[in-house]
């Protein structure tokens, strides 16, 4: 199967009209998918086959006022029966490769303990594992 990666910009809504189960954790809000694709900072790649998206991967810029801006990769999904054929990776590459062309220094990542993948998928790039303490609450 022919699969490409493509960096999703503002104008390329119409991509979402396809979306292969399991890609996403929810279904597409056009609202939000809009002011997503406005922010500079935010980063969407997605792989398409067949006109299809079937998988994707997240991030955004983080910039700071003291030191390099860092790559945060938020979400990456790809549709269950097309797993463990190197979608994943395509995409965490072309996000690794957007981060180094925005003078980001350094990637992180959270993931599930269990979530043994990811973690594989992580590790294979040389990522040191962290243990650290999450907060989290609704506002």
């Amino acid at each position: 199967m022919d699969v490409e990666i493509r960096h999703v910009r503002p104008g390329d809504e119409g991509l979402f009209t396809a979306v292969a189960p399991e890609v996403f954790d929810d279904d597409i809000d056009p609202a939000l998918l809009g002011v997503y694709l406005t922010k500079d900072q935010h980063v969407m790649v997605v792989a398409l086959a067949g006109g299809q998206v079937v998988g994707q991967a997240r991030a955004i810029i983080h910039f700071h006022p003291d030191e390099a801006p860092e790559l945060y990769v938020d979400n990456l999904g790809v549709t269950p029966g097309l797993q463990r054929q190197g979608i994943a990776r395509c995409l965490m590459d072309r996000l690794y490769t957007i981060g180094q062309e925005s003078g980001c220094a350094e990637t992180w990542v959270l993931t599930e303990a269990d979530n043994h993948r990811a973690r594989a998928l992580y590790a294979s790039y040389g990522a040191e594992l962290a243990e650290p303490v999450m907060y989290a609450r609704s506002i």
